[in-house]
């Protein structure tokens, strides 16, 4: 048996490999020019202010609240407390003097000084009503 004789490797013959033959180079039909869109955000910086909107108004100042007058007040307990009916008339007087100040002064507190000199005179109808009661009862006639 012989050994088989195999060709050597790499061959000292480089191999020759068919070629293809060359394209023809072939121009092709350019495209119009399109236009490019606008870029999808505005360049960087702050944008330009939308025109017709005036934005908002400020808010108005608020008064500072107006004082509440000291006589209606008084007026107001001394005719809730009466004292003997000595606080009836005293409400009497404070809530007439409280109202003509309010008048002058553009203070707060009519309400109150109206509210004690109606206490007031609620004050002096329940004293005249005891001082006929008694009276009646003590049996004095005008003669």
């Amino acid at each position: 048996m012989s050994t088989p004789q195999y060709p050597s490797w790499p061959p000292e013959e480089p191999e020759q490999r068919p070629t293809l033959p060359e394209a023809p180079q072939q121009q092709y039909p350019t495209l119009p020019e399109v236009p490019q869109p606008p870029p999808p955000y505005p360049p960087p910086g702050y944008p330009p202010p939308y025109p017709g909107y005036p934005g908002y108004a400020a808010y108005p100042a608020y008064a500072p609240p107006r004082p509440t007058n000291g006589m209606a007040v008084a007026s107001l307990v001394l005719g809730i407390i009466w004292i003997y009916w000595l606080g009836s008339i005293l409400a009497l007087v404070f809530g007439y003097v409280a109202r003509n100040q309010i008048r002058q002064r553009g203070e707060q507190g009519d309400g109150m000084a109206v509210a004690g000199i109606v206490l007031g005179w609620v004050g002096v109808g329940v004293l005249l009503t005891i001082l006929v009661i008694a009276g009646v009862g003590t049996g004095f006639r005008y003669r």
